[in-house]
């Protein structure tokens, strides 16, 4: 027997296939061209009612998500499981279920055990059912749970308001939504402002051209030309409020002896409202701005007084979230507004750009140009540890006045930076002059003795004779022999390139040599240099047995990520394991967030106290970051058939999973 599951704002339902040949036929769709067709091929045989509104959203967003609800669950084993005589939950049945949703039929087949088809073909049969869904569970019988098409367009209706408000997720608390709809529309604020103040000159002038000449600014502009009108009523205005006195002065002078047009009535009324239109629209423009001020005050403290309002507000909306904000790396956020010029870049094989939105920002305007790139990676770097501080911290404490403490200490100190770096350019800049012009300047003529005189011998012509000259003879020797010297430097300098590949692959060994030696010895950290963040921090006994769990898992293949790089990799494919990161790393922003990350994905997090152990731990010859065990090598090793372990760790791993999760969980309750 093959039955259809087919889920609907009821419930969901079971139909009974009368021919299953019929399935698979190219011609299906003509079978529900009428409800008699239909209802042949398809009866009602059971259905599975919502008893609430929550139930609904639940069980058809957990479907559309290819999820196995509890109530879907219950509905399939007492119908088909039960019915059908297996005894347990994944016994087997000999009826055949069809899905729409490939994710729903892999759950269904691997939590109940029932046979499920989901194919592309189906597509057929869903629809048909669909278009006559009314008339299917309406024939059916009472015991099956036939229902009146009215009730089934009612609680259509009433799912479809529940469902569409549980997709939205609104939350007033998500503040980071205004400043995203506050930056965007002063930006659209600023480019009308723009156009409106170019079309009341350009229509004024054609009045008044002289004016635009006397009043720059595009506000002062609009509010004179609202307040005076007629070129003529300029002697008799007040603009004592709108202009400085010697610019009003100007401008009464050059209204009386004005070049330009006569307009009409009309013609001012139209100009006339323009100039209010774009009054209002910057007095508008100042309240949004205040309202964005406020509001980035409020949410992002920390980034505010590191890179101001607007290019914080810029940074947040292009990002999405202040939370997506804080989970990238200090060098995204340096390229954040430029992805188009970074793409063409790679493309073409370019330098890629230094710099997108924080170009704006004071900060990397007072560096010098040769140093603007340098600033601006400082400038990031810092904005990454201010954004995760303000994403991260409570809302009580974002409130306080010693909030921005971070980020006003940052600037300040980026600032002195920004002065040393113009400091030593500019005295790059006076060395290299010196150097210029004293090499420019010209040396002063003198007549030196012992010159060259003219040689008469040589006006006479050359002696002709039929045997060679020995002075040609010891011309040829000479010539060979200097080139003989001109080839012994270059074998020589092979030879010390060969000495040097030998010094350098000794000196390789030796290094070697001492990272075998280091990784058994303890050695002594200094807890000044431990990060004030790194927390959870394992203790001495529990960093011995990280060191020996990680050397048995670096035994075997893709069982060990090392840096940050490859471990923000897995964590984001969705690999499981346990992350390790070092204590002593300088800047800590390199890897801080990858706790964030972790508690996402559900991984476990430690701290250890060196680096330098760490890598001699994962077998490499530099100082390590981060590293993630992944037990079985990630999916990648288990689609190739690569799991086999050299050496078995999964003992020790357990044990260190749990206690990391048990840190972690101090950590967070804390």
């Amino acid at each position: 027997m093959v039955l259809v599951l087919f889920e609907t704002a009821v419930g969901f339902c079971l139909f009974s296939l009368s021919d299953e040949a019929k399935v698979n036929s190219p011609n299906l769709y003509k079978h529900f061209e009428n409800e008699t067709e239909a209802n042949r091929l398809l009866q009602l045989s059971a259905i599975h009612r919502f008893q609430s509104t929550v139930e609904a959203v639940e069980g058809v967003t957990a479907t559309n998500e290819g999820k196995l609800s509890k109530g879907l669950k219950q509905f399939l084993t007492s119908e088909i499981l039960e019915k059908g005589g297996s005894t347990g939950a994944k016994g087997a049945s000999a009826e055949k279920l069809i899905v729409s949703e490939p994710k729903l039929a892999s759950a269904i087949n691997k939590k109940l055990g029932i046979q499920v088809t989901s194919e592309s073909s189906l597509m057929d049969l869903y629809r048909g059912i669909r278009e006559n869904l009314a008339s299917l569970l309406s024939s059916g019988s009472p015991e099956a749970g036939a229902l009146d098409p009215r009730d089934l367009n009612t609680m259509s209706l009433g799912l479809s308001h529940s469902l569409s408000r549980y997709k939205l997720k609104f939350s007033p608390d998500k503040v980071d939504t205004m400043v995203v709809q506050a930056i965007a529309l002063l930006d659209d604020l600023d480019k009308e402002l723009n156009i409106y103040a170019m079309r009341v000159k350009e229509w004024y002038g054609w009045h008044f051209p002289e004016m635009g000449k006397i009043i720059t600014d595009n506000i002062a502009y609009a509010k004179v030309v609202r307040a005076v009108g007629f070129r003529t009523n300029a002697s008799s205005c007040d603009l004592s409020e709108i202009l400085p006195e010697e610019v009003e002065q100007t401008l009464k002078a050059a209204a009386e002896i004005s070049m330009g047009t006569e307009v009409s009535d009309s013609d001012m009324e139209h100009i006339w409202s323009l100039c209010e239109q774009v009054v209002s629209i910057s007095e508008y423009r100042a309240q949004l701005y205040s309202y964005l001020c406020n509001r980035m005050a409020a949410i992002a403290p920390n980034l505010t007084a590191l890179v101001g309002e607007l290019v914080g507000a810029r940074l947040i909306s292009h990002a999405g979230s202040i939370m997506n904000l804080a989970k990238q790396p200090a060098s995204t956020i340096q390229i954040l507004g430029a992805e188009k010029a970074l793409f063409r870049a790679l493309k073409t094989k370019h330098d890629t750009p230094k710099y997108g939105l924080l170009y704006h920002s004071s900060l990397v305007g007072m560096a010098p140009p040769k140093m603007k790139g340098k600033m601006a990676r400082m400038v990031a770097t810092k904005a990454a540890l201010s954004t995760r501080l303000d994403a991260l911290a409570d809302a009580d404490s974002k409130s306080d006045l010693s909030a921005p403490t971070i980020g006003s200490e940052s600037r300040a100190k980026l600032e002195a930076r920004a002065r040393g770096l113009d400091y030593v350019q500019t005295m790059a800049g006076i060395r290299a002059n010196r150097g210029a012009d004293a090499g420019s300047k010209q040396k002063s003529f003198s007549m030196e003795a012992g010159g060259r005189g003219y040689n008469v011998g040589a006006d006479a012509p050359p002696v002709v004779t039929g045997v060679a000259d020995d002075d040609d003879d010891e011309e040829e020797k000479e010539e060979e022999e200097q080139g003989e010297e001109d080839d012994e430097p270059k074998e020589k300098s092979k030879k010390d390139k060969k000495d040097k590949k030998e010094h350098a692959t000794e000196a390789d060994d030796a290094a070697d040599v001492s990272m075998v030696d280091v990784a058994d010895v303890d050695v002594e950290v200094d807890p000044s240099t431990l990060s004030p963040i790194a927390c959870p921090l394992a203790s001495e006994a529990l960093t011995k047995k990280v060191y020996k769990t990680i050397r048995k898992a670096s035994k075997s293949r893709g069982h060990v990520k090392r840096g940050v790089k490859e471990v923000v990799k897995g964590l984001r494919k969705g690999e499981k394991g346990l992350v390790i990161l070092a204590g002593d790393i300088s800047p800590i922003d390199i890897l801080s967030h990858i706790p964030v990350l972790c508690e996402d994905s559900g991984c476990p997090y430690v701290y250890v106290a060196s680096k330098d152990q760490l890598g001699n731990a994962s077998s490499t010859k530099r100082p390590t970051s981060c590293v993630m065990i992944v037990p079985g090598g990630g999916k990648k090793a288990v689609e190739k058939g690569e799991t086999k372990v050299k050496e078995d760790y999964q003992e020790d791993y357990s044990f260190l999973h749990k206690e990391a999760s048990r840190l972690v969980e101090q950590v967070l309750m804390s």
